[in-house]
């Protein structure tokens, strides 16, 4: 049997494009690292483009298996929980001084541990090969456009920084609430 096409094998079709996400959102990290934004949000939105489909690809071959469940959910928080945070801290709050600095790394932390929350949560309910048709709380991967879109508003000057300590606190706090979100 093709081991892209067997359920069983941990390096099929869909944990391939799931391993990508991972690589994708390793090398956003390290452009973050080097102050190069631009291209480290093109590697996070082709981290989640490669999200999209390894799903897609797993329902469609029947490829879903425990073993991509829990890689998936890992891709996921490097990608849309640890980059995004990672990218505000760098880009925004790095120079905040005193007790703005303390409430933007505790903002922080609190998302990190929101998302990762969310994401054990999701392992624990999930069902290999099923899809619900709501998500209860934001997915990270909109967890994540959320903070994109907060970030913007920071670099145009649309948001302030401590606004943007606040935004990222609320979408932490939807991450795990009961909002009811469609499954795409």
């Amino acid at each position: 049997m093709n081991p892209f096409l067997n359920p069983k094998s941990h390096f099929n079709l869909a944990n391939l494009f799931t391993m990508v996400n991972i690589v994708c959102g390793l090398t956003a990290a390290w452009l973050i690292t080097q102050n190069n934004f631009f291209y480290a949000i093109v590697f996070a939105w082709i981290g989640g483009a490669f999200d999209i489909f390894d799903g897609k690809i797993a329902r469609k071959f029947n490829l879903s298996n425990e073993f991509g469940i829990q890689l998936d959910s890992f891709a996921d928080f490097l990608s849309f929980v640890l980059v995004p945070v990672f990218l505000i801290f760098q880009a925004i709050y790095l120079d905040l001084e005193g007790v703005w600095f303390v409430f933007a790394a505790a903002a922080s932390i609190y998302y990190v541990i929101s998302g990762l929350r969310r994401l054990i949560q999701f392992n624990i309910d999930a069902k290999a090969g099923s899809v619900e048709k709501f998500f209860v709380g934001v997915p990270t991967p909109m967890g994540a456009i959320l903070l994109w879109l907060v970030y913007l508003g920071s670099v145009y000057a649309l948001l302030p920084r401590e606004a943007v300590i606040g935004c990222m606190v609320l979408i932490g706090w939807l991450l795990n609430s009961r909002v009811k979100v469609p499954h795409p």
